[in-house]
């Protein structure tokens, strides 16, 4: 499938929508047993988070593979517990093959037969982290030819929900400032929803525990532009709301 500028853009956030940060727990249950290691993969992304926040708001920065390297080290220390450094390597390791979500795969065949679309990865994580779980991870791999672009944020030097990061996406999918609104961010995490909604970007959130919108940080018009409880239903929604065919 051959891009273009005048393609409708859908951008995959990738931590959290189509992988799952959660499945990181299978390895943790290896050193601490299931019930504990759910908690630490959940405290492991607060942090991965926080500390992406809290950079950009300082006006720093860090590759992400070192923010979730040090965010690991600080959920272990909170939680009382330790790991030898060759069982974080192997952690860090393991976080380039997280699981995809059981909607993932099919949407995925779906799209790429789609005509007068640009699906892009457009994500915090590094260019190697990223790379590697899109062509490397068993999941993933399969489908990483449905990817026009692999976009990270490394040349921003800031995180989402930063605007610049948004506008950054746009500049290298060949949009201008004005053609936001061609261009549909698909994303699970409500923080990176409001960022770009905030740019003028349409935004499928998927909400595939079904708890509804709860946000109150989005100004009237900056929840998403519609909201999903599976990757196959963006689809349809991209494909009303900009007029294309399959």
């Amino acid at each position: 499938m051959t891009g273009s500028s005048g393609d409708v853009v859908i951008a995959f956030d990738l931590y959290g929508t189509l992988l799952s940060t959660a499945s990181i727990a299978k390895q943790l249950a290896d050193h601490f047993g299931q019930e504990k290691a759910q908690s630490i993969a959940a405290e492991w992304r607060k942090y991965q988070l926080e500390y992406s926040w809290r950079l950009t708001c300082m006006g720093k920065y860090e590759p992400f593979s070192a923010l979730t390297l040090k965010s690991l080290k600080h959920t272990l220390t909170e939680a009382g517990v330790s790991l030898e450094e060759k069982d974080i390597d192997s952690l860090m390791k393991a976080y380039d093959s997280l699981s995809t979500f059981p909607d993932v795969q099919p949407a995925l065949s779906t799209l790429k037969k789609m005509h007068g679309v640009k699906p892009v990865v457009f994500t915090n994580g590094s260019y190697e982290m990223a790379s590697n779980s899109v062509n490397k991870s068993p999941d993933l791999s399969p489908h990483s030819a449905t990817f026009q672009e692999l976009v990270v944020i490394e040349e921003v030097k800031k995180f989402k929900p930063a605007p610049e990061v948004y506008k950054y996406l746009a500049q290298r999918v060949g949009k201008t400032e004005s053609q936001m609104g061609e261009m549909w961010l698909v994303s699970s995490n409500p923080f990176d929803v409001v960022g770009a909604r905030a740019c003028g970007m349409n935004v499928a959130w998927v909400d595939r525990a079904g708890m509804g919108w709860t946000d109150r940080l989005a100004e009237e018009g900056g929840g998403p532009t519609v909201i999903v409880k599976s990757l196959g239903e963006v689809i349809e929604a991209v494909k009303k709301h900009s007029g294309l065919s399959s």
